[in-house]
């Protein structure tokens, strides 16, 4: 086998630190000083400093009046591509989940402490559908998609009962939680051991109280490994 270069060995090293100073940058909202990043990372302030210099050339971190570093706005078109890249891709496996279930399918992240849909699709081969919005927002503790969600995280001391219940089943299923009369089923996107998501996210089903709850909890699980595959 050959083995790699040092400037190659060198360039994925700059590269890999370069990406947990980002990370470590994103996790903290009061920012970091250049002394506490180099201590974390544990090299040199100069090293740090160069790391911090190159990220904030591309507009991934800025510097506070007081010198500390915080996330850059050009985290946030990176986001907007990547949720753009996301719904193009999600598209096609809910439509088909809309048109097989009949209810209106949805794709949903988890942003901070809420679940966001980025896409939605209605079915149209039904007269009466239920409607949801892309950008609609509920805590992630509440809801098929958030349950789903929290059911993928590893087991905590504070899961409820339908937490326990979902990570059980391999999917979530609400009666009315967020709107009367509704019905919602959502299974959370896993990647492997390999290939991990850097996300978090689910797809799902809602429909008023007529859904076929059993036909449509099959239907959302082989969607979400479907779509899960695809993306990994």
């Amino acid at each position: 086998m050959k083995t790699p270069s040092p400037a190659k060995t060198n360039t994925l090293q700059t590269l890999d630190r370069g990406l947990q100073v980002l990370a470590l940058i994103a996790n903290r909202a009061g920012g970091w000083s250049i002394a506490e990043l180099a201590a974390e990372l544990g090299v040199h302030r100069a090293i740090a400093y160069r790391l911090v210099a190159t990220l904030e050339q591309h507009g991934l971190i800025a510097r506070l009046r007081d010198g500390r570093i915080v996330t850059g706005a050009g985290v946030l078109r990176l986001s907007a591509n990547f949720e753009s890249q996301l719904r193009t891709l999600a598209r096609p496996f809910l439509h088909e989940l809309a048109e097989a279930s009949g209810a209106t399918a949805f794709l949903t992240m988890a942003q901070g402490e809420d679940c966001t849909a980025i896409q939605v699709c209605e079915p149209q081969a039904v007269d009466f559908r239920m409607s949801y919005r892309v950008g609609s927002r509920h805590p992630v503790t509440a809801g098929a998609a958030g349950i789903a969600i929290l059911a993928a995280r590893p087991a905590a001391a504070s899961d409820g009962d339908a937490v326990k219940e979902a990570r059980r089943l391999g999917y979530s299923l609400t009666r009315g939680e967020l709107q009367k009369g509704a019905v919602g089923i959502a299974s959370a996107l896993l990647g492997t051991a390999a290939a991990p998501l850097p996300f978090e996210a689910c797809v799902g089903v809602v429909a008023m109280e007529d859904l076929d709850s059993a036909r449509c909890a099959r239907l959302v699980t082989a969607c979400a490994r479907e779509l899960a595959a695809a993306l990994a």
